[in-house]
């Protein structure tokens, strides 16, 4: 028996060290073809649209310009500034959009960086002195703002690269600037309560309307008014081209087109992965108002002291792995603009052809609302939702999950698959640890997916239980 454990620690130190090396070689070729295809879209952009479309390779350097916004960053932490007669806006900028450096960078700067520690201990103390606060202006995001704001009214001009479908544009079609509602339940509003259910990234309502909400009891669907939203940029709602889908931007979007729209005065929250952390700063902003939070695999990492947020979190997210196959996707997604560009080319500008060929192949057995939610979206949307929303609110979830604990009493409840590759079930463990009172399940056998599709039923008891309960203490 302690033979075959030895055995097993061998072999899994080798897998670990085969992982790490083919890694570096796959990984170092995808910054080679990430920087081609860098200049293979600004001559395909140019050729097709007669306008260069500005991304985030280039280095950053100071400049002004005359679209009346910048980007300052401090530390991690970066902002637009916007200025205009009435108002001074910031928005929240993550700098994983643009400091992202290649592998072999990264491997050269640590390598560096250990030798002159070497070199440098023991022969002299660093002086101390008081730290100067430095700003700089990122140029990449001003021209993006300058290509996209100035002289442009805000409306969707898809790119060649996006598709152009009924579908995925029927937005453009109504003159109202709000997101798609799918909204069931008592008509005449005689609905005793509300609640609202936010999606995860790459996503739609569809995940909540094609599970949950066939399977609530008719007591439930008599009670409750359920609201499922597609978020800025995914599903039937909006994606503006000269969005940079900012917190502020998502959390007003909800709040116009649901709170608002369908004057929402208390609710429940239920919201998945990426939801998660939409649903906590939405909560905080009406903290009188919420009934009941109900995370499904939240991702909060727990930041070591002396790291930068953002890029520590972008680097659990996505650690540049060919394996787990989910680690080796997040990585795509999150570290390369251009590769990933060319996945939402070739997979979501010809998502039908895919639907096409997926009902073909299983004869029409599978349902392929899944795939709608995932085909729908423009990279614009994924690419700044991604680093805006997941990696740029790692400095702010602390604070949410505080006015959570110290400010609200509201049941809060937290499900994990045990088999999630993609956010680790640490993280709902890190959300218990700031908020005591909130219940955490380990569902086995699930992953993020699963967690909800293929046990609709079970969880849909679960939620009526919750509100049930919630309504009761309040």
């Amino acid at each position: 028996m302690a033979g075959m454990c030895k055995m097993g620690s061998v072999l899994k130190f080798i897998g670990g060290v085969l992982n790490k090396a083919v890694s570096f070689v796959v990984f170092s070729v995808l910054d080679l073809l990430d920087f081609i295809l860098c200049y293979g879209y600004k001559v395909a952009d140019f050729c097709i649209e007669a306008e260069w479309r500005p991304c985030y390779c280039s280095s950053a350097k100071e400049a002004i310009t005359s679209s009346g916004k910048i980007l300052v960053s401090e530390q991690g932490e970066s902002k637009i500034v916007s200025l205009n007669s009435s108002k001074l806006q910031l928005e929240d900028i993550s700098d994983t959009l643009y400091s992202r450096p290649s592998l072999v960078a990264e491997v050269s700067k640590l390598t560096v960086n250990e030798l002159k520690k070497f070199k440098l201990d023991g022969t002299a103390e660093t002086k101390k002195g008081s730290t100067r606060s430095t700003f700089t202006i990122n140029s990449i995001i001003v021209e993006m703002l300058q290509g996209k704001m100035v002289g442009r009214q805000l409306h969707h001009i898809p790119t060649w690269s996006d598709c152009d479908c009924k579908f995925c544009n029927s937005w453009t079609s109504s003159s109202k600037d709000t997101l798609y509602v799918k909204a069931q339940g008592p008509k005449d509003n005689k609905a005793r309560e509300d609640v609202i259910f936010i999606h995860g990234f790459i996503s739609s309502s569809a995940f909540w309307t094609e599970t949950l909400f066939p399977n609530f009891s008719n007591t439930a669907k008599s009670t409750y008014r359920f609201l499922a939203v597609d978020l800025l940029g995914f599903g039937r709602s909006p994606k503006p081209a000269d969005s940079l889908y900012t917190l502020r931007e998502h959390v007003g979007m909800i709040e116009k087109s649901v709170l608002e729209a369908y004057e929402v005065k208390s609710f429940h929250i239920v919201a998945h992965s990426l939801g998660c952390i939409l649903a906590l700063a939405l909560a905080v902003k009406h903290p009188g108002s919420i009934k009941s939070l109900t995370l499904l695999t939240p991702p909060y990492f727990l930041v070591p002291k002396g790291e930068a947020a953002t890029q520590y979190v972008m680097r659990k997210l996505a650690p540049r792995r060919v394996w787990p196959v989910m680690a080796f996707c997040t990585s795509l997604a999150c570290w390369y603009e251009h590769i990933s560009r060319t996945i939402c080319l070739v997979i979501c500008k010809n998502h039908r052809l895919w639907e096409f060929l997926t009902k073909l192949v299983t004869r029409n057995r599978v349902r392929t609302f899944l795939m709608e939610g995932f085909f729908c979206h423009t990279h614009n949307a994924a690419w700044h939702t991604l680093h805006n929303i997941i990696c740029g609110t790692s400095t702010k979830l602390d604070r949410y999950l505080d006015v959570v604990r110290d400010r609200m009493k509201c049941d809060v409840n937290i499900f994990h698959g045990k088999d999630d590759e993609v956010i680790p079930l640490e993280c709902s463990f890190n959300v218990q640890k700031k908020i005591p009172r909130a219940r955490v399940k380990v569902v086995e056998n699930k992953d993020h997916i699963t967690i909800v599709v293929g046990r609709q039923k079970v969880f849909a008891r679960e939620l009526e239980e919750i509100w049930n309960r919630s309504s009761r203490s309040h």
